[in-house]
């Protein structure tokens, strides 16, 4: 792409230059050399000149890195991976008719200087060093740039709002650095085929609504935890119409036209007809439905509850499924939301929940030992992921077999991200309670502190519910007072009521107990995986007397 880049912006007609432009141009290089630690390296061996040289153009075109113009002038300068390090020098600013300057993957440090304005670029790549700072405001001069790329460094600040003057931008990526505040106005007015990248940062407030942000995907917004849950707003005028969005407020993943999908979600559901409904839930009814071309897809509606709860879990879905991918997490395809309904668009699943395979007999039946032990091992690696994965960690809140989606080949999905919790150091982390009941760990109750350890409590419960096919309120109720009682009165560890559940002299009819009677009963050869698998269950039920959370 950059050779493309190169053949077809440069312009064909270079400024005249005079011989004081070229010693100058020597003079910025060389004392560039200078700084460099590596000086000496292979790369500037052929970085040298002579006084009579200076004044002769040519000399300074058969360096490395350095390409020039018809008139002998530097216009390119490719130092791309040649072990760079220290600051970029003012002086680059004396090469005026720099038009290519391509520095990426080095070890650059210290501030983007200013006098980068002075230049012609149309090219500038600075990803993948060690830069930091803010971008300088004097960027916005440079009204030619095609393509800017400062990705994968530590530069902080905001956006300057002087990035409305460059216009002919094609390519703009920011992405993995520690930029912050608000995306200006100003980034949206640029052209509507700019491809933005701005992932990984920190930015926060609504992304303005303009051409720029048209096309732009879900992974080009991802890991900006406070980027209002990666929506862009758009302000509809009212238009004399009968249709439903007249004078509403669209929401939509910017991979999709929120108001054409709005239309095809409620044309395909025939505005949400039971037909279509294959499940409800606290915060709302779940239809399968087919939009165009022909993507088969789980529309969730949610249901009008009291405005901020309403809104409170419409955003935090969105907000964690578009700063998290994983393989065992339901895929959020897009959203959008009017003054009458908030819709997301998810993957379809085929087998639905585990709750709903568990209650008909005959699809429990299918959902053998194996297929049960990877199910809870997906579950398992996704809460991995977020607990340990993610910055910050995300903590479910509403692990439950009603949560758990299986594709065809019954691979989990954990789903349901509306009551998510996101876990910040310099947080108390105080909650409201909530989860379903019969999974939601005791100590929630008592501290209203969410941690991930409360994730592994539910976990616990969906484990054993996995192996039972019901739901194991018994199982738990005698485990946590089998627990009090060797604690309290007997002054035992619990350990030893896990180890005698599942040691050989407890018998088969205490394993049985355990296990759904609609599958024959383990072999031989594979009942140690389940027995594993049952010990881990109950190893995250234990409970703390202490602090009631483990």
């Amino acid at each position: 792409m950059f050779i493309l880049v190169l053949h077809t912006l440069a312009p064909s007609f270079p400024p005249k230059v005079c011989a004081s432009d070229f010693a100058e141009e020597a003079a910025s290089l060389l004392k560039w050399k200078s700084n460099f630690a590596n000086k000496n390296s292979s790369l500037f061996i052929s970085w040298s000149i002579s006084p009579i040289q200076a004044k002769n153009s040519s000399s300074l075109c058969t360096w490395a890195g350095v390409s020039c113009n018809i008139d002998g002038s530097v216009n390119r300068l490719n130092l791309t991976n040649s072990n760079l390090s220290q600051e970029i020098p003012p002086e680059i600013g004396l090469l005026r008719n720099l038009q290519v300057l391509h520095l990426s993957q080095n070890h650059l440090s210290g501030p983007i200087p200013e006098e980068l304005s002075h230049l012609q670029l149309f090219y500038l790549n600075l990803s993948n060093n060690n830069l930091s700072q803010q971008i300088p405001p004097q960027m916005g001069e440079l009204t030619r740039l095609s393509t800017l790329d400062l990705s994968h460094n530590y530069i902080t600040g905001e956006i300057p709002s002087e990035f409305r003057s460059l216009q002919s931008l094609e390519i703009l990526d920011l992405s993995h650095n520690y930029l912050s505040g608000f995306l200006p106005k100003a980034l949206a007015e640029l052209p509507g085929s700019l491809h933005i990248n701005i992932s990984f940062n920190n930015f926060e407030g609504p992304i303005p609504y303009g051409k720029a942000f048209k096309n732009i995907t879900i992974e080009e917004l991802r890991g900006n935890k406070g980027l209002c849950g990666n929506i862009t707003v758009c302000r509809q005028r009212k238009r004399k119409t009968t249709e439903n969005v007249e004078d509403a407020d669209l929401f939509s993943i910017t991979t999709y036209d929120g108001k054409a999908m709005y239309r095809e979600i409620i044309k395909a559901t025939e505005e949400f007809s039971e037909i279509f409904c294959i499940g409800e839930g606290g915060f709302g009814s779940v239809y399968k439905t087919i939009l165009p071309p022909s993507n088969l897809v789980a529309v969730k509606r949610l249901h009008l509850l009291p405005e901020k709860v309403y809104f409170n879990s419409f955003l935090n879905e969105i907000r964690a499924l578009t700063n998290i991918k994983h393989r065992n997490i339901v895929k959020l395809y897009g959203f959008c939301s009017t003054s009458k309904h908030s819709l997301l668009v998810y993957e379809y699943l085929e087998r639905g929940s585990l709750a709903k395979i568990f209650s008909v007999d005959e699809e429990a039946k299918e959902l053998d030992w194996e297929k049960r032990v990877n199910i809870i091992k997906g579950v398992a690696h996704a809460l991995s992921y977020m607990h340990h994965d993610c910055t910050p960690s995300i903590v479910h809140r509403d692990i439950s077999s009603n949560n758990v989606l299986l594709d065809s080949e019954y691979e989990a999905r954990l789903s349901d991200f509306g009551t998510a919790k996101f876990l910040r150091k310099d947080s108390s982390n105080w909650t409201t309670l909530g989860g379903t009941l019969g999974y939601v760990a005791p100590e929630l109750a008592y501290t209203m502190r969410v941690t991930e350890k409360c994730d592994v409590y539910s976990f616990g419960i969906l484990t054993l519910e996995t192996i039972k096919g019901t739901h194991p309120g018994d199982i738990v109720a005698n485990l946590i007072f089998g627990v009090l009682t060797l604690k309290i009165i007997k002054g035992k560890h619990p350990g030893e009521l896990v180890g005698h559940l599942m040691s050989s002299t407890a018998g088969d009819r205490e394993l049985k107990d355990l296990l759904d009677q609609r599958l024959s009963h383990p072999s031989q050869e594979i009942e140690k995986i389940p027995v594993f698998v049952l010990k881990i269950a109950v190893a995250c039920l234990h409970v703390n007397l202490g602090q009631l959370c483990i």
